[in-house]
């Protein structure tokens, strides 16, 4: 694949991982839909926490999505998402559809900027 195939491809995995995460995840908290507090207390989390995680979810979605602090941005979600799945194991959620969620999203997110960001792809080379 060109480099200009694997930039766009680059853009359309971060563009679906950015959608999904502002849609199903930031949105819900944010403007505090029932669902977030709910499935927060389901999770053993106290009321009041679904705003403040939202906003870092935010704020690690905006600095995923900007060149520059992309990999500062994925980092931190890396963060959070081992967070969420360290709460799905201690609820005893099921393995393949809730505890590994986490990493097919953080694989999304990964494969996405490393597609669209060279300096990753000199990092962390592809190997036949």
């Amino acid at each position: 694949m060109n480099r200009r195939m694997m930039t766009i491809a680059g853009w359309i995995l971060t563009g679906l991982y950015a959608l999904f995460m502002l849609g199903a995840s930031v949105t819900p908290k944010l403007f505090g839909m029932p669902v977030a507090e709910e499935t927060m207390a389901q999770l053993g989390w106290p009321a009041g926490y679904a705003v403040m995680i939202g906003v870092i979810e935010l704020a690690c979605v905006l600095l995923y999505l900007y060149s520059r602090t992309s990999v500062l941005g994925a980092v931190l979600t890396m963060g959070i998402l081992g967070g969420a799945m360290a709460t799905q194991i201690r609820v005893g959620n099921p393995l393949f559809s809730h505890v590994l969620f986490s990493v097919y999203l953080g694989l999304l997110m990964w494969g996405g900027l490393w597609l669209r960001d060279p300096a990753l792809r000199a990092i962390f080379p592809w190997r036949r």
